[in-house]
């Protein structure tokens, strides 16, 4: 009988796909390549658009066509979230060990709470742009949603600093406001509250009122605490990579947030607090509670102008050396809240002044949002973000799609 010779594979054709795509080769990375690449700072773009709506439904000095533009927003940030979650998702379906790789990373990881800060703004604009143009069914389901909202997002804050405590060990002289963010989503409990309450029966406000007093308590304790690290490394170090700078002004969220939650919570108390509600029978005790919040939240204010106009100076000084990263979406949402408390400011002492700085700030978030956007657009078309090695998660080894995925 004949004899055949087995037939052996070329070399190059034996070869096991990369576990990656070489970021040498811009060229060669796919659709797929991309969508690996996919991180939870992506929300960032999501808070900020949320954060302009949300900022454009309550700036004082209306003009014709605001709503339409605040509705505009509205929609492109829903648009988005359901973009970046179809991404991220489609992302660990084919990396499956990438989900937990991701919370864990010190980087990547910290920017898990933008999700959640991202679903906070979506319900405060469904109170704005829904609730009047709906019925009652709305109000309920906010109601219902709050309340899971603050659970699911408390569960976040405990176990994800926990696991950061356990796991990781981040060096103090790196320290970074993002390493608020794992608090942050419960920071935005108390804007929220004081939207949704004046619409909701009494029955739903007191308790959402309460809630909301206790959770921004909590979350701004945290960031207080996570502020000194900050302001440590800041006088001990030297000040972030000039591309990674605009991620100074998230020091601004937290206090420019809970002010306006304080000051919004507090205008709503005489429609919450009945005269027993502390065991007094004093008919001032709403009004009272009014004051301390009012006089609680301004306290807080000009300290996030106070960092505002540090990250300021620390942007400014390098702006010769600015590439775009994801992080200049911080341009945005952590002043967005500086906005929001300077409204509120301007509703309880009614000035006009206050309300035209008002004015003028919202239309610098929009005004951000747009360059923002167009240099985000570039970046993504030239392949300087969500690409292979240059994305937060460039660091971790061993887990990618394809072949090598299903034995990393």
């Amino acid at each position: 009988m004949p004899q055949f010779k087995e037939r052996v594979p070329h070399p190059e054709k034996a070869k096991e796909p990369p576990n990656d795509i070489d970021e040498d080769s811009p060229r060669k990375a796919g659709l797929r390549d991309r969508i690996a690449h996919f991180t939870w700072i992506w929300f960032a773009c999501t808070m900020s658009t949320g954060a302009v709506a949300v900022c454009i439904t309550q700036t004082p000095n209306r003009f014709p066509g605001l709503d339409t533009i605040g509705v505009i927003f509205y929609i492109v940030d829903l648009v988005l979230f359901v973009t970046f979650l179809a991404a991220i998702t489609t992302r660990f379906i084919m990396i499956p060990k990438k989900f937990i790789a991701s919370l864990h990373h010190p980087v990547e990881g910290l920017f898990f709470g933008s999700f959640w800060v991202s679903v906070a703004l979506i319900l405060n604009g469904m109170q704005a742009y829904g609730v009047p143009h709906t019925g009652p069914w709305l109000i309920k389901a906010l109601e219902v949603m709050y309340w899971i909202y603050c659970a699911v997002v408390l569960l976040v804050g405990i176990f994800h600093y926990f696991f950061f405590f356990k796991d990781e060990k981040l060096n103090v002289a790196n320290a970074l406001p993002a390493w608020i963010f794992p608090i942050y989503p419960l920071l935005v409990v108390g804007p929220l509250a004081g939207t949704l309450i004046p619409s909701q029966p009494h029955t739903a406000a007191y308790p959402m009122w309460v809630g909301a007093v206790m959770l921004q308590g909590l979350a701004w304790t945290v960031s207080l605490l996570m502020y000194a690290i900050y302001t440590q490394r800041l006088m001990v170090s030297v000040l972030p990579a000039a591309p990674t700078r605009p991620g100074m002004y998230v020091s601004v969220g937290p206090a420019g947030y809970t002010s306006a939650g304080l000051i919004s919570l507090g205008l709503q108390a005489p429609l919450v607090l009945s005269p027993n509600t502390f065991g007094t029978t004093d008919t001032n005790v709403a009004e009272l509670v009014k004051v301390l919040g009012i006089m609680a939240g301004i306290f807080l204010l000009l300290f996030a102008f106070w960092f505002f106009c540090v990250s300021t100076l620390a942007v400014v000084s390098g702006l010769k050396e600015m590439t775009f990263t994801l992080n200049w979406w911080a341009f945005i949402f952590p002043n967005g809240g500086l906005t929001l408390g300077a409204i509120q400011m301007g509703r309880a002492f009614n000035s006009p002044g206050v309300n035209g700085i008002c004015s003028a700030l919202t239309i610098m978030l929009v005004v951000l949002w747009l360059v923002v956007a167009v240099f985000n657009i570039k970046a993504l078309w030239q392949g300087s973000i969500l690409w292979p090695g240059k994305d937060e998660d460039k660091d971790i080894k061993g887990i990618s799609w394809g072949r090598a995925a299903n034995t990393a």
